[in-house]
């Protein structure tokens, strides 16, 4: 892409910033070779070009990311003279700390006024790959705006360092002409707070047509990455977030941009003790509805588009700076936001409701037949989830099967003894036994059977230990329904 497409491309910036940006850039599309002393001198600050090209790793293995000035594609000249950062550089380096064993948690230490979108969805994009392994966290350590927020948002978590600290400015920002007199110069604007105007004679309606479409896409997809960051609707989104303004400290917290105010130093003790309680995705919580807007007079709409960007009255009483930099403790927030607290516990108590319902139906999924008791046990103690519950219920299997074959090992026969071959002694043939005793009743077959039986090892033999069997053989015999058959001499 060209310098000059690149600058009139769609950004995601604060106005201002692009101007100066713009303003640098007029004198050397001119063929004039760029000072950077002088430009310095001219801004009356140095320009910061010595972006960080690797994360650092704090304690608890904690990998520090910054992204500082304007976001630009690719680091190129035009990052060398805007003191900016590249979303080129910036997802490396996320990506590199999600392969790195050592990282056990990301912050993103974000200082930017935003920049060019070109490049900005990608980076958002890793963002949210390195939460699915590892978490992470944006810190504003002064501004976090527009494409700056737009990557921060996408972190698990969202913070302002201090009361001062800004977020916001959501929105998509393009001007035509890179010197503030040239008569051709036109701006557009999405986000009633950005500012906007037509400077000199407008270009054809197909184009104009063109450029806006664009436009209302780039925000659209902006608006939308914003919802999905903060886990609520484009609707409450464009409701509360995007219309441009700049959010000041506590008023960023009660519009849902951040989930409250930490130093850089709290944030990095408390994901090196603790990273986990950053590992889900903070869902936006709004403390103030959004302010009405009034509506100007049809032929006074122009011109207020070309006025300077208004930031948000503070909602900070006088008497009392301090207070909003306390914590929120659950008390506090019942007494100071006693609507939001029962939305909050409505909230919180359905989903835990759901949760329960789940879990219970994941451990009920885990029967096997024979283990009812235990399962319903195991449902109604409120923790235990389904893959504990499949675990509990295979040692109880594996023991009940233990036990079973235990038990039939204890009932087996012993082994039979060896006896010597030869003809059965006469006691064993039935019908000759029967015919001896002349008794052929029950109770006697029965009796001499027994006594057949208990004074022959040859016999019990023969019958393989069932004397059922062998008695059953005895009254068939006495009853002459079995003869014996001799073989021809």
């Amino acid at each position: 892409m060209k310098l000059i497409e690149l600058l009139q491309s769609p950004w995601a910036i604060v106005p201002e910033s692009l101007r100066e940006i713009q303003e640098i850039y007029a004198t050397h599309l001119k063929g004039e070779k760029i000072d950077l002393a002088g430009v310095e001198a001219r801004l009356g600050r140095p320009l910061n070009n010595q972006a960080a090209s690797a994360y650092t790793l704090r304690e608890g293995g904690v990998a520090i990311i910054g992204v500082e000035g304007i976001l630009a594609p690719k680091a190129n000249l035009f990052t060398d003279v805007s003191g900016g950062t590249s979303a080129q550089a910036i997802v490396k380096q996320l990506q590199t700390a999600a392969a790195d064993t050592r990282v056990k948690s990301v912050l993103q230490i974000i200082d930017s006024p935003g920049g060019n979108v070109l490049g900005v969805p990608e980076w958002g994009a890793a963002v949210r790959a390195v939460a699915d392994v590892k978490p992470i966290v944006s810190v504003s350590d002064g501004i976090m705006m527009s494409a700056g927020y737009w990557g921060g948002s996408a972190a698990n978590a969202v913070y302002l360092t201090g009361a001062m600290a800004q977020a916001g400015s959501i929105g998509v920002y393009a001007r035509m002409g890179l010197s503030q007199p040239d008569p051709t110069s036109i701006e557009f604007v999405r986000g009633s707070y950005k500012r906007g105007g037509i400077n000199g004679q407008a270009p054809s309606p197909e184009y104009m047509a063109r450029f806006e479409a664009q436009l209302d896409y780039m925000y659209s997809q902006f608006v939308d990455t914003v919802a999905a960051n903060r886990g609520v609707t484009a609707e409450e989104v464009l409701q509360h977030m995007a219309d441009g303004r700049t959010f000041i400290g506590q008023q960023a917290v009660d519009a849902g941009l951040v989930d409250g105010i930490q130093t850089i130093d709290q944030l990095v003790e408390a994901m090196a003790t603790n990273p986990a309680q950053f590992a889900t995705r903070r869902k936006a919580v709004f403390a103030v509805s959004a302010p009405a807007q009034e509506q100007a007079p049809a032929g006074e709409q122009a011109s207020a588009l070309c006025t300077e960007p208004v930031l948000l009255e503070t909602q900070v009483s006088p008497s009392t700076p301090t207070e909003r930099n306390v914590p929120m403790d659950r008390a506090t927030l019942e007494a100071q936001h006693p609507g939001l607290f029962a939305a909050l516990q409505t909230e919180f108590a359905t989903a835990g409701a759901a949760a329960e319902r789940q879990r219970i139906a994941d451990v009920r999924a885990q029967l096997l037949p024979g283990h009812e008791a235990l399962i319903e046990t195991l449902a109604a103690d409120g923790s235990t989830t389904g893959v504990q519950a499949a675990a509990a219920v295979l040692a109880a299997e594996r023991n009940l099967r233990q036990a079973h074959a235990s038990a039939q090992a204890a009932a087996a026969p012993q082994p039979l003894a060896q006896v010597p071959a030869g003809p059965l002694p006469a006691a064993s043939n039935p019908a000759t036994a029967a015919a001896a005793d002349g008794d052929n009743s029950d109770a006697a077959v029965q009796a001499r059977a027994q006594a057949a039986w208990d004074g022959n090892a040859n016999l019990r033999a023969e019958f393989a230990g069932q004397f059922s069997t062998y008695l059953a053989y005895a009254k068939a015999q006495a009853a002459g329904q079995v003869k014996n058959l001799k073989s021809k001499e």
